[in-house]
C-alpha cells in the first residue's frame, strides 16, 4: 500500500512562525510520530511526505531516526491542502493502484489503524476514517440562530486516514482543477464526482493537532499509552 502524507501546513493557529508538524512531542516531532506508525504499518510500502522543501531539511532528519527500510521521499507541496495532494499524486509510483492519505497531524493514528484502512481500500472505491460524533449538532445561520438539530445517530466526524483507488481521485482532481472546487478533503472531491465513499470506524485518540490545547491533550494520551 502506498501512503501521502500532507506536512505543508503552518501552525498559525498554534501560535508558531513554523511548520507545526517540527514541534515536539515528548522529544520527537509530531511527524516523527506520525511515521513511526505508518513504518509499523504492515501494509505499507511507500511513504510520500508532501511539505514545503524549506522544511525538508527537518524532514529528513525525522526519516533519518527511523529504523525501516521502506521507502521514504519527500514531494514538494502547494499552497493549499488540495494542490498539494494532486501534487502527490502526481509523485506515486506508477505501480500504485491504491493510496491512502493522512494528515501528518494526525500523529496518534496507530498502526493497527492504517492496516484496517489498507486492507478495506482493496474492497471499494473509497473511504475515510470516521468516528461517531457524541455531541449534539446545531446547524446556524450568519446571524446566529439555530436553523436545525440534525439526528446525531446520522453524523461521523471525518478523520485521516482517507483511501482511494488512484485513476478515480486523480480524475476527481482534475475535474475540481477544471471547476474551480475548494474542498478541506479528499472524500468531498469523490462526494461531488457522485463516487461512493465508505465509512471505517476511526479512533477516538486519533485527533488532529491544530492548538496548544491539541497538543496538550495528545501528550496526556501518550503518556496513559506508555503507563500500560
Amino acid at each position: 500500500m502506498y501512503l501521502l502524507i500532507p506536512a505543508a501546513g503552518m501552525g498559525r493557529r498554534m501560535g508558531s512562525s513554523r511548520n507545526k508538524l517540527l514541534l515536539t512531542l515528548l522529544g520527537k516531532s509530531l511527524l516523527s510520530w506520525t511515521l513511526e506508525a505508518a513504518v509499523k504499518s504492515h501494509h505499507i510500502i511507500w511513504i510520500g511526505i508532501i511539505g514545503q522543501t524549506v522544511d525538508f531539511p527537518d524532514f529528513q532528519k525525522s526519516i533519518s531516526d527511523l529504523s525501516t527500510d521502506k521507502n521514504i521521499e519527500l514531494i514538494e507541496g502547494g499552497e493549499t491542502r488540495q494542490e498539494s495532494v494532486y501534487k502527490g499524486l502526481q509523485a506515486l509510483p506508477s505501480a500504485a493502484e491504491q493510496v491512502l492519505i493522512h494528515d501528518g497531524a494526525r500523529c496518534l493514528a496507530t498502526p493497527e489503524l492504517l492496516d484496517r484502512c489498507a486492507e478495506e481500500i482493496l474492497k471499494c472505491p473509497g473511504l475515510i476514517a470516521a468516528v461517531r460524533v457524541k455531541d449534539t449538532i446545531k446547524v446556524v445561520d450568519p446571524s446566529g440562530l439555530i436553523q436545525d438539530t440534525p439526528d446525531r445517530r446520522n453524523l461521523w466526524a471525518a478523520q485521516t486516514p482517507q483511501g482511494f483507488e488512484v485513476n478515480l481521485l486523480k480524475e476527481c482532481h482534475e475535474k475540481g482543477r477544471e471547476l474551480g472546487w475548494e474542498v478541506t478533503d479528499d472524500a468531498a472531491l469523490f462526494e461531488k464526482c457522485d463516487l461512493p465513499v465508505k465509512i471505517v470506524e476511526g479512533e477516538e485518540t486519533n485527533l488532529k493537532v491544530t492548538t496548544p490545547v491539541d497538543l496538550k491533550v495528545a501528550e496526556f494520551i501518550l503518556m496513559e499509552a506508555f503507563k500500560n
